[in-house]
């Protein structure tokens, strides 16, 4: 994986080299301030001294995949946003991230009603708003793609990991963020109007939902 990613930015690099990396500093600098972080704190969270970290931000210091990829981690945005990568894909589709109440999400669907898709990024536990339960129509799906995840579904608690998903109706109290120092990043699927995600086995028997909310098999 890194030896790709080392690929990817070299291909970034090799024709407007100057101009990528003239952007990376300011693009630095307004991540770690949208998350009211200190050069200190992100010292702490990616291992690179403030002195490193400042000289990144001003441009004085050529960035490397090495510096780059910890603090991807600690803003919890993908590399590519980092050095501004050119868009992949379908052109028709921009997935654009917005910020809501400490999060990051990036809707995945373009369709008006129905299920929609996101992926949703939670900060650090330590850079987490003060947990507090909530209700609101509809059901909701998720799966832990990467860090570990502190779910309150009314009086009980859960931790889940990579690879682990959970559904519930939103209606009963809860509450969902990272349960480490690292962000925590989730697949979720949301029916506004009470819609749920028709899963199946490989085998097509349906899957079936514990009382504890989790998935069996999971």
């Amino acid at each position: 994986m890194q030896e790709k990613l080392r690929i990817r930015m070299m291909e970034l690099m090799s024709s407007t080299q100057e101009d990528v990396l003239a952007g990376v500093g300011p693009r630095l600098r307004a991540l770690r301030r949208a998350r009211n972080t200190t050069l200190a704190d992100l010292a702490t969270e990616t291992d690179l001294t403030a002195s490193t970290l400042s000289r990144l931000e001003n441009g004085k210091l050529r960035p490397t995949l090495e510096q780059l990829l910890p603090l991807a981690r600690a803003h919890g945005v993908p590399l590519d946003d980092l050095v501004a990568a050119p868009p992949t894909g379908d052109p028709r589709i921009h997935l654009k991230p917005v910020r809501r109440f400490g999060l990051t999400v990036v809707p995945l669907t373009r369709r008006a009603g129905g299920v929609q898709a996101y992926k949703v990024i939670y900060p650090p536990a330590r850079r987490a708003p003060t947990m507090k339960l909530h209700t609101h129509e509809g059901y909701e799906w998720f799966y832990v793609l990467n860090g570990h995840v502190r779910f309150v579904l009314g009086d009980q608690e859960f931790h889940l990991g990579p690879g682990e998903a959970a559904e519930f109706d939103t209606r009963v109290p809860h509450w969902l963020g990272s349960a480490d120092t690292h962000p925590a990043e989730l697949l979720t699927l949301f029916g506004p109007q009470g819609e749920r995600a028709h899963l199946s086995r490989p085998n097509n028997q349906p899957l079936e939902v514990g009382n504890d909310g989790r998935l069996a098999g999971y």
